[in-house]
């Protein structure tokens, strides 16, 4: 009889078993073999990392579904969100809730031998915006069922991430149609000249990419300049400086600076892409209070002016928080607003 008693317990609980079981989604990996890198100058790799969240039922049926692309931060590569930030697991949590619709979710390797590529086409490092255009998104649409319309795709991105996502939306209005970026920087100049960032010296001196590694500043800023100020006459670094050092004095090169600021803050392409942000189905960001770089804060701010200056819907939230938290964490910024934002933005089946 015990032993009965333990069968029937067994078989009341299956029904349950299964169901948790069959709320998880899945997440595999593949590697893409990109023409977009052909002549870069760094060693930028382009067989490119690929993983793919896949929701419950995505195996089995007709069923489409929406597709979100997510973008890292400076350092990191495609495994980061769902290694380290548990996104796979969130995901889980907030579909089998009704928290979030079900979608895919794809996050590629948008990395360089030094930092990042800042999703920036650059005849140093590559063209970045090609791979994700027309190879990376038609590649996901060939491999899984998506639904492959601008309304039911959406980029989110972390950092610089979202930095990246908000320049693929002004570009490709007709790929993405909304786009969520969680703290962006270099969204504008803010108010500090900051002459101490990076080590001037040492990027003209230094002998070869390698010898920059484990400056932290000096991989960020040689990544900034490769995307917005490259110069393929300039070996080792490839780049042009809007600053240097002179007998102990710090020179300001007045052009390398114009073309900088047009080419890298947000701010300063509003006027031409206001059109076709205005024209996405849902625009959003935010950022912390208390970032330690306050540039951060009036950067945001004000690029969420000036955004309205232009005509350009949005939402745009200052929230009690710091760098990089209050996101990822139970309560965080990724349940409390990223996926309501999707719920009600993403277009499904």
């Amino acid at each position: 009889m015990p032993r009965l008693q333990a069968f029937l317990a067994v078989l009341a609980a299956l029904p349950l078993l299964l169901s948790t079981a069959s709320a998880d989604g899945r997440i595999e990996s593949f590697t893409l073999t990109s023409m977009s890198f052909e002549g870069n100058l760094i060693g930028v790799n382009p067989e490119r990392s690929v993983r793919v969240y896949l929701p419950e039922g995505h195996g089995r049926g007709r069923q489409r579904f929406p597709v979100i692309y997510t973008l890292h931060d400076f350092f990191e590569r495609e495994g980061t969100i769902f290694d380290d930030h548990r996104f796979g697991d969130l995901l889980d949590d907030a579909i089998e809730e009704g928290r979030m619709p079900k979608a895919i979710v794809v996050s590629a390797d948008f990395s360089t031998p030094v930092a990042n590529s800042l999703y920036t086409n650059s005849p140093v490092t590559g063209d970045w915006r090609t791979f994700m255009v027309e190879e990376l998104v038609p590649a996901i649409d060939r491999r899984y069922r998506t639904l492959a319309k601008r309304e039911a795709r959406g980029l989110l991105g972390y950092h610089i991430g979202g930095y990246g996502a908000i320049r693929f939306a002004a570009r490709h209005p007709d790929v993405f149609g909304s786009v969520y970026a969680l703290h962006p920087v270099a969204t504008g100049i803010g108010y500090v000249v900051r002459v101490d960032r990076p080590n001037w010296q040492r990027l003209q001196e230094t002998p070869s990419l390698e010898d920059l590694k484990g400056d932290f500043m000096a991989e960020i800023f040689t990544s900034i300049f490769q995307a917005h100020t490259p110069n393929p006459d300039k070996p080792p670094l490839f780049i042009d400086q809007y600053a240097r050092m002179e007998d102990g004095e710090l020179i300001f090169d007045t052009v390398t600076s114009r073309r900088f600021y047009d080419s890298f803050f947000l701010e300063a392409e509003i006027p031409q892409f206001a059109e076709a942000l205005n024209s996405l189905v849902a625009f959003k960001f935010d950022w912390g209070r208390h970032d330690p770089n306050q540039d951060h804060v009036v950067a945001n701010e004000y690029y969420s002016k000036k955004l309205r200056q232009f005509g350009v819907r949005h939402e745009a939230e200052e929230y009690q928080g710091g760098w990089g938290d209050k996101t990822w964490d139970e309560g965080g910024r990724v349940e409390t607003d990223v996926f309501p934002f999707f719920k009600q933005h993403l277009a499904t089946e």
